[in-house]
């Protein structure tokens, strides 16, 4: 069962040592674009959740020739809502400053020739 309908904001955060963050995010319906984000810097949406709970938001990451791609927000009705995720040299997390942290996923590395070629276009 889905919760009653309250706006929702998501925050990604560039946590990296000395680079810039490229994030691109999205869901079913909505596009938000990429977007360069400085060091200390955060990219936030806010948005109504779908009633039945059908809300996803995706997020693409770039930094060089690194690419990390993680569901940003699932209404899924089961698991506790996180909504500020942090872009570190490992990875992201989820409120990794409170207990209970969530590693989404590590950086894999691309060649240039997969990044041009890539439908995304990050």
């Amino acid at each position: 069962m889905s919760r009653p309908s309250i706006q929702d904001r998501i925050h990604v955060t560039n946590m990296l040592s000395n680079k810039m963050l490229i994030v691109h995010c999205r869901s079913k319906d909505d596009d938000l674009g990429g977007h360069a984000i400085a060091i200390g810097e955060e990219v936030s949406w806010h948005f109504d959740p779908d009633y039945f709970g059908l809300t996803t938001f995706w997020c693409d990451l770039a930094v060089e020739d690194k690419r990390l791609s993680f569901t940003a927000f699932n209404d899924d009705g089961d698991k506790p809502y996180i909504e500020s995720w942090e872009v570190y040299d490992d990875g992201v997390y989820g409120n990794r400053s409170l207990p209970g942290e969530r590693f989404m996923g590590a950086w894999r590395q691309i060649g240039i020739i997969n990044y041009i070629r890539s439908p995304k276009g990050l």
